[in-house]
């Protein structure tokens, strides 16, 4: 059996030219104290170290539209945000969803932006695959109560479902006591200085880096059996046609 490499302190690529877009879907809006945002910074300094360009919304400051189409005000609503959400989504090779629980679930916020996600998803790029093809996903979850897990389930499946490629440990979280407890940054929570979650912060954060740079350099995911285009065209070779056996 071979031994595996020491680590090392120097990354074994540059990632500078990567861009990374953090959603933050506390339910507060600014510059009330979110406690996803504390856990948050500790994977957005990562980026930053590593030169990365990162943009953190907060989703509730932003007026973003009930509903499963691209734009909304098509729709009968007189404004929405996700428009020009959506353009910042689409520059991004990395998009993280972060969030706070409550009643074991995702927030409402979380489930509004990945429903604005799934209205663009059957978008198409340039080589007829789905728009958010060559793209990686991972997730943030903080809360005082249980459902670290299954809020993480939710996201991660809902973003790789849309076309996100997912890497190992794609997610971390934080919980206190069963509530009510103290939050994330409250003093004394000890969540700034829990070290499964700084672990597994840092380990979430490095295998989004990693993953981006590999379909970066190759270019996305290859164009080839997945391609809407070439299978409503009738380019189906893999599924023989029963009319011609």
């Amino acid at each position: 059996m071979t031994a595996s490499p020491p680590a090392t302190d120097a990354p074994p690529a540059q990632y500078a030219d990567l861009r990374a877009l953090v959603v933050n879907c506390t339910l507060k809006r600014s510059p009330e104290t979110s406690n996803t945002q504390g856990l948050i910074d500790r994977s957005t300094g990562i980026m930053d170290q590593q030169g990365v360009h990162v943009d953190v919304v907060r989703a509730v400051d932003h007026d973003i539209a009930t509903g499963v189409w691209p734009d909304m005000r098509e729709h009968g609503w007189e404004t929405d945000a996700w428009p020009e959400l959506y353009r910042q989504v689409m520059a991004a090779d990395i998009l993280v969803l972060a969030g706070p629980i409550w009643l074991g679930d995702n927030s409402s916020v979380m489930k509004r932006v990945i429903e604005r996600l799934y209205a663009c998803s059957s978008l198409l790029n340039d080589a007829g695959q789905y728009a958010y093809y060559g793209r990686v996903g991972g997730c943030l979850i903080t809360g005082n109560e249980d459902g670290v897990k299954h809020c993480a389930m939710n996201v991660l499946y809902s973003l790789q479902h849309l076309g996100y490629t997912i890497p190992p440990q794609a997610d971390a979280g934080w919980i206190g006591e069963a509530g009510p407890g103290p939050s994330y940054l409250d003093p004394g929570s000890g969540g700034p200085e829990n070290d499964f979650t700084n672990r597994n912060t840092h380990f979430m954060t490095w295998n989004l880096l990693h993953l981006a740079r590999a379909l970066k350099d190759l270019g996305g995911i290859p164009a080839h059996g997945n391609q809407r285009t070439a299978w409503d065209a009738g380019c189906r070779r893999d599924h023989e046609n029963p009319e011609h056996r």
